[in-house]
């Protein structure tokens, strides 16, 4: 990956913002932190001052500074160098005792420099100063010590944030380039498919994140683009091949009628049949086009409750006087108890049973029974047509919903080769499985919808 599109991707500024606020954050935590060890600090040594104070002049006997006295130069020797201040100066403001030559400060706290008790002027100290019995008493500690500590903490914070923000920007930067990477597949995959390599796919590993994720609904588009090419491209090959037959028929009509026109005798029954082939072929457009729209899906629109029981019963009266006529018999096998009403288009459903239904009356001999049936699972709404008739071939069975496509027993039959090519249409719109039967004899088609809760 180059280094400066690594630095200009997404994935590159979000390390970054997360590093800096990796650092903000522990930064800001250290010196909380450092505050209130601070604050801990200072109390209990100034808990430690008022502790010694109250000791030294808990010695004072009344009018007698000997056990006073003593006290503070006990506490003098036994303080190594000047970590601690012992003052003892007397009602005259004269130094009686200690280890400091003098100090004037106010009674209470007071936060003293060394060069103003003698001592090196980097020094800092913490003092209590108090008065016994009109005696004033100082006492105080070093403030090296706690300086000396918050010196080390804040070292030890500034290195934790350095280690930290490095960490963070190297985790970040390794987490950054691993989705580059996938987006780059992301990218790769689109540049394929703009080139016409409607195969390609985004390689998936498998984690079920939101790239994952993205990718699977980008594989998704992709298959359902590849399969619409596909199917424009069968369906132009579809077209230039079935159509070709008819077209020529028509033009040989036309011709004919012309030829007779010249001499003089009748064209009538020419153009007539030209007349009837050029409906034909404008029924066959007409056919493709519903399909084409039926499967871009803009008809979900109009999906409502819609009544199986109801769609079925009004086609089996309809075509039962049809069937009749072919010395076929049509019949509704009765479903026990209420069906589920399904979401879907009233017209494209009872086009589809309509289908179903002339494809089995056209297609079966004199003699053959038809049924039209329903029933419900725990999962679908179940329509079926099933016949005894002649049944379909093993091998063609898949292949009678592909557009024009007809078996060999079919061709010297009036159509076109579209009407399961619908049904299935119609089925896919509404998410349905079609299953095919072989009833020995005869054919069943099942539709399985599924239920709506």
């Amino acid at each position: 990956m180059r280094r400066d599109s690594l630095m200009r991707s997404t994935p590159f500024r979000l390390a970054i913002v997360f590093a800096v606020m990796v650092v903000v954050t522990f930064a800001v935590t250290g010196l909380a932190v450092h505050q209130r060890m601070r604050s801990e600090l200072r109390q209990h040594q100034d808990q430690t001052i008022r502790e010694t104070y109250s000791v030294i002049a808990s010695a004072y006997g009344h009018g007698d500074l000997t056990d006073l006295l003593q006290a503070v130069e006990t506490n003098v020797m036994a303080t190594p160098g000047v970590d601690r201040i012992f003052l003892l100066m007397d009602r005259k403001r004269k130094v009686i005792g200690g280890n400091v030559r003098g100090l004037d400060v106010p009674p209470g706290w007071s936060d003293v420099p060394g060069e103003a008790i003698g001592l090196e002027p980097d020094l800092q100290y913490r003092v209590f100063a108090g008065s016994v019995d009109g005696n004033r008493l100082f006492v105080g500690v070093s403030q090296q010590e706690l300086d000396n500590l918050q010196e080390i903490l804040t070292t030890s914070f500034a290195w934790g944030t350095l280690v930290v923000a490095g960490l963070a920007l190297t985790g970040g930067v390794w987490l950054a380039i691993r989705a580059q990477r996938r987006f780059n597949a992301v990218s790769q995959t689109m540049n394929a498919v703009s080139h016409g390599k409607l195969s390609a796919r985004i390689p998936l590993i498998g984690r079920g994140d939101d790239i994952d994720m993205l990718s699977r609904d980008i594989n998704g588009a992709l298959a359902r683009l590849e399969g619409t090419v596909e199917g424009m491209r069968q369906i132009s090959a579809d077209i230039a091949h079935d159509l070709k037959t008819p077209l020529n028929r028509l033009r040989m009509t036309v011709d004919d009628a012309i030829e007779k026109q010249q001499r003089g005798d009748p064209v009538a029954d020419d153009l007539m049949e030209a007349a009837e082939e050029a409906e034909r072929i404008n029924a066959t457009f007409e056919a493709l086009l519903r399909i084409s729209q039926i499967e871009a899906g803009s008809r979900r629109t109009r999906f409502g409750a819609v009544n199986l029981d109801r769609v079925a019963s009004s086609l089996v009266d309809i075509y039962h006087d049809v069937a009749a006529d072919e010395g076929q018999s049509l019949r509704l096998g009765v479903h026990p108890g209420p069906l589920p009403e399904l979401s879907g288009d009233r017209e494209l459903l009872t086009q589809m049973f309509a289908n179903l239904i002339e494809n089995a009356i056209r297609h079966c001999p004199r003699g053959t029974s038809i049924n039209v049936g329903l029933g419900v699972s725990a999962d679908d709404i179940i329509a079926r047509v099933e016949d005894n008739g002649p049944g379909i071939p093993d091998g063609e069975r898949e292949k009678v919903f592909r557009r024009f496509y007809r078996t060999e027993k079919s061709r010297t039959s009036p159509g076109s080769g579209l009407g399961l090519s619908l049904v299935k249409a119609v089925a896919d719109l509404h998410d349905a499985k079609i299953v095919v039967h072989d009833l020995e004899p005869g054919l069943g088609i099942e539709i399985r919808f599924p239920r709506r809760t």
